[in-house]
């Protein structure tokens, strides 16, 4: 279709996704954005950053707990363009449920998107972009691979524990010609939030040295600095972005 810079957001119609995706097309990259349900939301962001930014957004609906839709989506970038430059792994998913309810199928599908699709699509596109000489994998995990654990989310903060791992391993196989870290946000507005009580969100808040929980242009910013070549000796990271939680 082009030869301009090419970035791939999964999860990027809403939330942290949507931001990287303005962001990304505001520094001239035209934009694929893989969507599973929000289909109007994906619609709408298209017709905004195109219009605002003059770039290109090519939408791409898949469910990324299913291995074929995933080959889809590799078979959509490979056919359709001549070069990827930024993979971001941003689509995820959290199911607030207390332990003892926790059953194996909701670990399964949680591990599905957060891990198992990271792998295959940087395994998949990380050839596409290497032979490209040059580009960028990220991979949006969180402080709960860290040291926000809370039960209530044990699947969760598996699922971007091993995240962390694939990071390591896919910057020694991709290397020298691509840079692959991750990012670990803390607690930042999105609808994966919202259903918690305002009571529970006070005491994280107070956590947190800034005092505020961070919006998703915080982390949309650190992803423009990783992929805009002033972070080129910067790869195999795990940079937290929490507001300092103490």
């Amino acid at each position: 279709m082009n030869e301009n810079k090419l970035a791939l957001i999964t999860g990027g119609s809403r939330g942290i996704g949507k931001a990287i995706s303005c962001q990304l097309a505001s520094d001239g990259f035209d934009i694929i954005i893989n969507y599973q349900k929000s289909a109007d939301q994906a619609v709408l962001l298209k017709e905004q950053i195109e219009k605002k930014f003059n770039k290109k957004v090519y939408l791409f609906q898949a469910d990324l707990s299913e291995e074929n839709e995933i080959f889809k989506l590799y078979e959509f970038v490979i056919s359709n363009f001549k070069r990827l430059d930024v993979l971001i792994n941003n689509a995820g998913v959290c199911f607030d449920k207390e332990l003892s309810d926790r059953t194996l199928g909701q670990f399964e599908k949680t591990f599905k998107i957060n891990t198992y699709a990271p792998f295959l699509l940087s395994k998949l596109l990380g050839r596409f972009i290497y032979d490209c000489k040059k580009g960028y994998i990220i991979n949006i995990s969180s402080n709960n691979s860290l040291n926000c654990f809370h039960p209530t989310t044990i699947d969760y903060d598996a699922s971007k524990c091993a995240l962390n791992s694939l990071t390591k391993n896919f910057a020694i196989e991709f290397s020298p010609r691509i840079n692959v870290n991750a990012i670990a946000p803390g607690w930042i507005e999105t609808e994966m939030n919202k259903e918690l009580s305002p009571e529970f969100m006070e005491l994280e808040k107070e956590k947190i040295l800034k005092k505020k929980i961070g919006k998703p242009e915080d982390v949309a910013n650190l992803v423009s600095f990783l992929v805009s070549g002033k972070a080129d000796y910067i790869n195999g990271e795990l940079i937290v972005i929490d507001g300092g939680m103490s």
